[in-house]
């Protein structure tokens, strides 16, 4: 059985969630994340329900389960610190509708940056919201995305997304989604991924852990940046992520790469299909970078 692994596509205007599994299958994805507009606005369109019905069907043939796709919801969104509250609060129950009419369980959301206003006060502002936002009957679970703890980012340490699902109500409807470049960047070793799973096992429980996101990082451990890199060229390491990719106890957990693009400007290039394919070959290839940018070169006038 192949791995649960898969990377971030687009959702455009004209296909919706159709061009995002057929462009999930050109990586040869098991899986698939995806935004349901710019990540930067909250700026959406209405989901249509035949393009949905179309990528579901394109999924039951290809074998992509729906319990397994992601999606992301924008960075703008900032629940720790309360202006611009009712604006967010209302935003995500809107999305939370938008992932509930395309079919999908998993949403991944930044717990938010309290600007100043100190920790505590920002988990508590959080909590507030989410016991706003989150709906008993509804399907969808929301995962907190653990952070690189870049300036007042809430979520770096383990203990502060504990205290927030903690904090709400209907906390079965609350998870978490875990990011190696975040982590590591935050100062967790993922060269000791077992003890890193204890760790959270301990402190959250893995039964909360729904996504994983595989990225290398441009910084050292413990740098507080949050600077993504292809892996195998970053400062984790391929064999690292290799090992968590193919963790057994992570197994059933949708993995999702958010790798940058190869290449500059009009000439960057998605690396997705070659490290999906160098992941679970269990080789790391050395000439990674130049073979993207190769074949789509080749491929550009076909």
């Amino acid at each position: 059985m192949k791995e649960i692994l898969g990377s971030h596509v687009s959702f455009s205007k004209d296909k919706q969630m159709l061009g995002s599994v057929l462009e999930a299958l050109s990586y040869q994805s098991t899986t698939f994340m995806f935004y349901t507009g710019a990540p930067q606005n909250t700026t959406r369109i209405p989901i249509d329900l035949e393009l949905t019905s179309l990528a579901h069907n394109l999924m039951k043939k290809e074998n992509i389960n729906i319990e397994n796709v992601v999606v992301h919801a924008p960075y703008i969104v900032n629940l720790a610190n309360p202006k611009n509250k009712n604006f967010n609060v209302q935003f995500l129950k809107e999305e939370i509708s938008r992932v509930e009419q395309l079919g999908v369980s998993l949403l991944v959301l930044h717990p938010g940056s309290h600007v100043g206003l100190g920790l505590e006060l920002g988990i508590q502002n959080i909590i507030d919201s989410l016991n706003e936002v989150i709906q008993k009957d509804q399907k969808v679970i929301i995962c907190l995305e653990t952070m690189a703890g870049k300036g007042s980012e809430v979520g770096s340490h383990l203990e502060e997304l504990k205290a927030i699902i903690d904090g709400v109500f209907e906390n079965d409807k609350v998870a978490v989604c875990i990011d190696t470049c975040h982590l590591h960047d935050a100062g967790y070793d993922m060269g000791d991924f077992d003890a890193f799973l204890q760790l959270f096992d301990e402190i959250i429980g893995l039964s909360k852990l729904k996504v994983v996101h595989v990225n290398d990082s441009k910084n050292v451990m413990g740098a507080q940046k949050d600077r993504h890199e292809n892996i195998g060229y970053g400062m984790i390491g391929y064999e690292k992520l290799r090992n968590i990719v193919h963790h057994e106890r992570l197994k059933d957990v949708p993995k999702i790469l958010e790798t940058p693009y190869v290449g500059k400007g009009e000439e960057s290039y998605p690396p997705y299909r070659f490290e999906i394919e160098m992941l679970r070959n269990n080789t790391f290839n050395e000439n990674l970078q130049e073979e993207i940018i190769s074949y789509y070169t080749s491929h550009k006038n076909k």
